[in-house]
């Protein structure tokens, strides 16, 4: 086979819903069994694998003709090495490419959506078929890329992890996370929920949730006081995918004799970055984007700087 190019193109994929029950059940037929015994659709599973996996067939097909492929499995990213020009396409819902995106450090990245009639794809602005056509036009420097800040938690152990949408830092389970919070000259003993950390492309997500939620508990409690209609929602704190700054949010944050509750939102910079003691005997953690799997203990002891990462993340557009 002759391909277009010798470039290293680097194909993630994940697990649909099908493969993940036939994972945890052995059989296709023992998943179905229990998906249909609690009254889910089973062929709504089947449909889903069937799209993807005939995307990600088509996708290896296209990509075998313009350069040197590997495929990696999501599970894997985090011990996976990218070499310094690779291409990285991942195929599959926005998740897998924000998952994908704090791995990489100025690689270019194309977001496939393998079924646009289930994800509108939000990172996802290409279709299988796009990639006769983009994958070349990336070689050659003909498309534009966009910057995604990310950001960074440093323990004082030297450990680190990265996030593009957001960094959690709290209890592993439901419970109160205890810890000393400084911003600058500011510092307040907490107990909460948790303390969220958001980046621009994660400002729609967790960040919005929080104060929408927020904002409106408030607004709804102050019109019961005063008798009163309550006030339209919160509009959406989304800010640029390249800002130069997070957020952070405090989570249902606790006054009492031995914690405070001003210090629950603030602005980080590479000049002002946010620091956190640690005052959980076990179970503190600090993970991204949702993946609790991979996460830095977050014990007594433990102090973490969060603020830019260093690296950036291009997504080609």
């Amino acid at each position: 086979m002759q391909r277009l190019t010798e470039n290293k193109i680097v194909l993630v994929v994940r697990e649909t819903r099908l493969e993940e029950l036939k994972a945890r059940f052995n059989t296709v037929s023992q998943a179905r069994f229990y998906v249909e015994q609690v009254g889910g659709d089973f062929h709504d599973y089947e449909n889903e694998d069937a799209a993807y996996q005939k995307a990600q067939k088509q996708a290896r097909d296209i990509l075998d003709l313009l350069g040197r492929v590997q495929v990696v499995h999501r599970r894997f990213l985090p011990n996976f090495m990218f070499g310094p020009d690779d291409l990285v396409v991942a195929i599959g819902q926005d998740g897998l490419v924000a998952n994908t995106l704090k791995y990489l450090d100025r690689l270019p990245l194309i977001g496939v959506n393998p079924d646009p009639a289930r994800y509108d794809g939000q990172l996802l602005p290409f279709e299988v078929g796009d990639l006769a056509k983009i994958v070349p036009e990336v070689f050659r420097r003909k498309r534009g890329l966009k910057t995604v800040t990310m950001a960074k938690a440093t323990l004082n152990n030297g450990q680190t992890i990265h996030a593009v949408n957001d960094l959690f830092i709290g209890p592993k389970s439901h419970g109160s996370a205890r810890y000393t919070i400084r911003l600058d000259e500011q510092a307040e003993r907490h107990s909460s929920s948790g303390v969220i950390v958001s980046t621009g492309l994660g400002s729609t997500g967790w960040l919005t949730s929080l104060i929408t939620g927020a904002s409106a508990v408030a607004a709804a409690f102050k019109s019961q006081q005063m008798g009163r209609r309550a006030a339209a929602p919160a509009p959406t704190p989304r800010f640029p995918w390249d800002a130069q700054h997070l957020f952070f949010t405090v989570r249902e944050p606790f006054p009492s004799k031995t914690s405070t509750a001003t210090l629950v939102f603030g602005r980080v910079t590479a000049d002002h970055p946010l620091k956190i003691e640690s005052h959980m005997p076990e179970r503190g953690v600090i993970f991204s984007d949702g993946i609790e799997a991979d996460f830095l203990e977050f014990n007594a002891g433990a102090h973490a700087t969060i603020g830019l990462a260093e690296r950036k993340g291009l997504l080609v557009e």
